[in-house]
């Protein structure tokens, strides 16, 4: 079976590791074209196009999806199947190219958290399990017939990374079983209106302004949004008027501030009064400076 991949971040490149490793037929990858970033602006690759050409696969980087120069490209490897992970939104002509249709896999239990921020959400809302899932695309992003999940567990200090890192290694097990079962012709699609529940939640892309913690509310609801966001994007506060990125707290005993006001001995500790309570900060970083752990940062840094 002829396989066309299709991906961008490390997330995606499990998945198309354990392909390769199981011995599939990969015959081309395809990801995000190379892009200037960090202070030098360097042109700089996807983390899937490094590891495709360590692979010597062959790897094509379209500008636009629809282009009929790419189109005519990727009809030319004859795939049987495509399969997508942490890519972008393909078009009809793309994802109806082969024979066998596109698979994708999402780091949620489907139909909950379509989006593109899964992994975020289900820890800001206090999940204790998310999971994966092997899905045929349609036109509606995240709607189509399931194929596969597995549910993975959350630990309560669990954070965006952890979580990011157990769905990846569960994604990849996941697409294996999936590509195993359309070879042996053993998979029965399963609609999502079949399965639905009447509290369905989203996943949308965070922005800034998800990131802006508001100490008003409760200490759970902080706490969940600075480990959903940790390490990626961070939540962050205001500190003496600079941004302070928080990457994680521990729940405390209340004390006696204003939600959003600070208790500090300027050693030890760093706490933020919520609205029933505090949060003591563990890992941190200043506006300008490098991520620090807090006993580091009170060592340097003076309190006006």
């Amino acid at each position: 079976m002829r396989i066309i991949f299709m991906g961008t971040p490390d997330f995606a490149v499990a998945s198309l590791e354990a392909l390769l490793d199981a011995g599939e037929n990969v015959v081309a990858v395809i990801t995000t074209p190379d892009k200037p970033a960090g202070r030098g602006q360097k042109m700089q690759e996807s983390a899937v196009k490094k590891f495709a050409v360590q692979k010597g696969l062959p790897v094509l980087q379209p500008e636009k999806l629809k282009a009929p120069e790419f189109l005519s490209e990727l009809q030319r490897y004859r795939a049987d199947l495509q399969v997508v992970v942490a890519f972008r939104m393909l078009p009809e002509a793309v994802w109806n190219m082969p024979p066998l249709g596109t698979i994708n896999v999402h780091a949620s239990l489907l139909p909950q958290y379509r989006g593109a921020a899964p992994i975020n959400h289900a820890i800001i809302n206090g999940e204790a399990f998310s999971g994966v899932t092997t899905f045929l695309l349609q036109h509606e992003i995240d709607t189509g017939h399931i194929l596969f999940s597995k549910k993975v567990a959350i630990g309560p200090n669990d954070n965006a990374g952890v979580l990011h890192d157990n769905l990846m290694k569960a994604g990849a097990e996941v697409l294996l079983e999936t590509v195993a079962a359309i070879k042996n012709n053993s998979v029965t699609p399963i609609s999502q209106d079949s399965v639905a529940e009447t509290n369905l939640k989203t996943a949308p892309k965070i922005f800034k302004n998800d990131c802006l913690i508001d100490w008003n509310r409760p200490t759970e609801v902080v706490f969940n949004q600075i480990r959903g966001l940790s390490p990626y994007p961070t939540a962050f506060t205001y500190l003496q008027g600079k941004v302070l990125k928080i990457f994680e707290t521990t729940k405390t005993t209340r004390i006696d501030k204003a939600p959003g006001d600070f208790e500090t001995d300027g050693k030890t500790y760093l706490s933020f009064a919520t609205e029933d309570g505090a949060l003591q900060i563990m890992s941190l970083q200043l506006e300008g400076k490098k991520r620090m752990e807090i006993d580091e940062f009170l060592r340097g840094y003076r309190f006006e």
